[in-house]
């Protein structure tokens, strides 16, 4: 089953498969990798956390087993359905206006590289508490370059196949992912990003880059604004 697909994104496979070509089954089966280590590595717990694109609560799961009080936003029903144990808001993350704000906001999974980055950061800008800190991840060096590649998963391999050209500075990324009892397959847009436009993107959205974590960078610390973060950035 696929509903309201979204323009340059598909998905294949067993179960059912969200607007952005994620199969629901396959995100079910995938475990948490170190997410949660980098996470509090950056904002500690307890801490107010609202997750924005959690698909079906993989890191959640992990983080409220940290001491994190989650709040996980999907557009997907049927991902959020899989979350089990963590509160749950259905809703675009472009659309969400929760009128609540939190300690930490995380945007994960590449999404500030998708189509609607602008609109994803404006959303974590408006739900960011006053010194608290936005999580984002990025894509790491030669994440478009270095195509095919693949790695082990969950019993099964992942496999980017093919990196091409979509236009207006996006490419079109095609995943495939193989276990021994089941088979999908995904293509999503994706936009390379710099350091320097990834931080003009953020700053177009009325946010602070305050520093990178890991030694690739690709996770990145914002703050709502200039002011100076609070405690929960980890100084």
């Amino acid at each position: 089953m696929t509903t309201n697909r979204r323009a340059g994104y598909a998905g294949t496979g067993p179960g059912e498969i969200t607007p952005d070509g994620c199969a629901v089954e396959l995100y079910a089966r995938l475990p948490v990798a170190a997410e949660p280590d980098i996470i509090a590595a950056a904002a500690p717990p307890p801490a107010r956390l609202l997750e924005l694109g959690s698909g079906a609560g993989r890191v959640s799961r992990a983080l409220i087993e940290r001491g994190y009080d989650v709040t996980a936003v999907d557009e997907s029903a049927a991902m959020l359905a899989r979350a089990g144990g963590v509160r749950t808001v259905h809703s675009r993350i472009e659309d969400l206006a929760l009128g609540e704000t939190y300690d930490v906001v995380m945007l994960a999974s590449f999404l500030v590289h998708g189509p609607s980055a602008p609109a994803l950061l404006a959303a974590c800008r408006r739900h960011v508490a006053p010194g608290g800190v936005v999580l984002v991840q990025r894509e790491g060096p030669g994440w478009h370059t270095e195509v095919p590649r693949e790695r082990p998963v969950a019993g099964g391999v992942a496999r980017v196949v093919s990196d091409q050209d979509a236009g207006d500075g996006f490419r079109s990324v095609h995943v495939e992912y193989e276990f021994p009892d089941a088979r999908w397959t995904q293509t999503f847009r994706s936009r390379p990003l710099t350091t320097a436009q990834f931080e003009n993107l953020v700053t177009g959205a009325g946010l602070t880059v305050v520093r990178y974590l890991g030694p690739d960078g690709t996770w990145a610390v914002l703050s709502g604004g200039l002011a100076a973060p609070s405690r929960l950035s980890g100084g």
